[in-house]
């Protein structure tokens, strides 16, 4: 089964209950994959249950990349959450663990 991690490197920070991802393509010829496989839907279908608020993917075509923001994503914040890891880092792999085989 083929991951994202497979095709894309990732960079994650929070701030309260907001996360953000950076994905970035390993390869230039691998953005256009990783544009078709991170979207707000399957980002939300993929963490499923975990990210409560709104999901944007801003595009970063001059560093083949996206941003993903997630609001209501670390269970109220690191202060507030019962979550075990409520950190952006934690968010990050897992997202990196996406499994993109069928998208594509």
């Amino acid at each position: 089964m083929e991951l994202l991690a497979d095709i894309a490197y990732g960079r994650s920070g929070d701030k309260g209950d907001v996360c953000n991802i950076g994905i970035m393509a390993k390869r230039p010829d691998l953005y256009p994959r990783v544009l078709q496989c991170v979207t707000p839907d399957s980002v939300r279908r993929h963490l499923a249950g975990l990210v409560t608020g709104d999901i944007t993917v801003y595009r970063l075509d001059n560093i083949e990349a996206v941003n993903v923001v997630m609001r209501g994503a670390l269970g109220g914040g690191a202060t507030r959450t019962t979550r075990f890891d409520q950190t952006g880092k934690a968010m990050g792999t897992a997202l990196l663990r996406m499994p993109i085989g069928e998208l594509s």
